[in-house]
């Protein structure tokens, strides 16, 4: 078993709080992904939980076993950095086998395991090249050969992806995806690309200012935001705030509209829920919104919208979108189960 879990973690730099109180669970095997704007606590809780940083309070234990004065070398974990580290003047299995080298692993078991690890990324036959004949995405796979060949309990990575173009990060997330789950180890991630959190990661953390927010499966946390920041952050969403009039949530303008089960005030629609037509549908929850454009985008098309001073985004299929005028006076409505409701920041 290697479930992690932190519980109340603290850590401040002067005056500035950096994780605030907080506690998580990452279940073994699972791949977590952290997310969160840029000082919100992410990388410094992925440190704590490698021992590169040593909490104010609160205690990270690692198979049951608190880990906060135990160190580095000690703690069974592997770590891939956002530079990947590797070392220029090693070969791609002297990088892989330079961990087994430090654990005093003896020399034939360690080449049979460098062997083994650098099939499972692919690179069996690299073996003797040097990081800078490799590719961006040759070397991410030697980083996280590196990582794993010392069989750790708990693999961390810190935005392993964010160095590489746009093309082949989309093509290293199937290939860390496929790593991850032929060697089933547990997996934290942090990333500030929110779809790549949302591709990889069986449950997801969203941090702000050192407190965690909101964590869950993808696919519930971002149909279900919870709160305004989680909706805004986790994908687009257009967000209305109203009042409660006779059991409805009346908006700007006078419009009523169905008001969400839990009692908000505010509701979250994603833009995919969001419809568009020239004629007022029969629906309750529409109104009346002024076309300010139209995206092109391939197979599926974009309306930019503005209703009360405030931009709407509507997202679907193209081809539903060629009735529609190039800008002017529309209607905008939704499913009521589509809308969520909202607390505020």
């Amino acid at each position: 078993m290697s479930e992690v879990r932190v519980e109340n973690l603290s850590k401040s730099y002067g005056s500035a709080c950096a994780l605030d109180a907080v506690s998580l669970r990452f279940p073994d095997g699972g791949f977590f992904g952290l997310l969160g704007p840029s000082g919100s606590g992410k990388t410094t809780l992925l440190r704590a939980i490698a021992g590169f940083v040593e909490p104010d309070a609160g205690q990270v234990l690692i198979c049951d076993r608190p880990v906060v004065d135990v160190p580095v070398e000690a703690r069974e974990i592997g770590m891939v950095f956002q530079n990947y580290a590797l070392f220029p003047n090693m070969s791609v299995s002297e990088n892989v086998a330079f961990g087994l080298r430090v654990r005093r692993v003896p020399t034939v078991e360690a080449k049979a395991r460098v062997a083994e690890v650098l099939e499972l990324v692919q690179l069996g036959p690299l073996g003797d090249r040097r990081p800078h004949e490799l590719s961006g995405g040759q070397r991410q796979r030697v980083a996280m050969a590196r990582a794993i060949v010392t069989r750790p309990s708990v693999l961390l990575l810190d935005e392993p992806l964010s160095a590489l173009d746009k093309a082949l990060r989309v093509d290293m997330q199937i290939e860390l995806k496929r790593i991850q789950r032929e060697v089933g180890i547990t997996t934290i991630f942090v990333t500030h690309d929110q779809e790549e959190a949302l591709t990889l990661s069986d449950r997801i953390g969203i941090l702000k200012g050192g407190r965690l927010i909101r964590e869950g499966r993808p696919e519930e946390v971002y149909s279900d935001p919870g709160d305004v920041f989680t909706a805004r952050f986790l994908g687009e969403a257009n967000v209305l705030e109203g009042r409660a009039v006779d059991g409805a949530l009346e908006l700007a303008g006078g419009t009523r509209v169905a008001r969400p089960a839990d009692g908000a005030t505010m509701i979250a629609v994603r833009p995919e829920h969001l419809s568009v037509s020239r004629d007022r549908p029969e629906i309750a929850s529409a109104l009346r919104a002024d076309l300010r454009q139209r995206i092109f985008a391939g197979a599926m098309g974009t309306c930019v919208l503005h209703w009360e001073g405030q931009q709407l985004k509507a997202v679907a299929r193209h081809e539903e979108f060629a009735d529609l005028p190039e800008s002017g006076p529309v209607w905008i409505s939704w499913c009521d189960r589509h809308a969520r409701g909202l607390r505020a920041e």
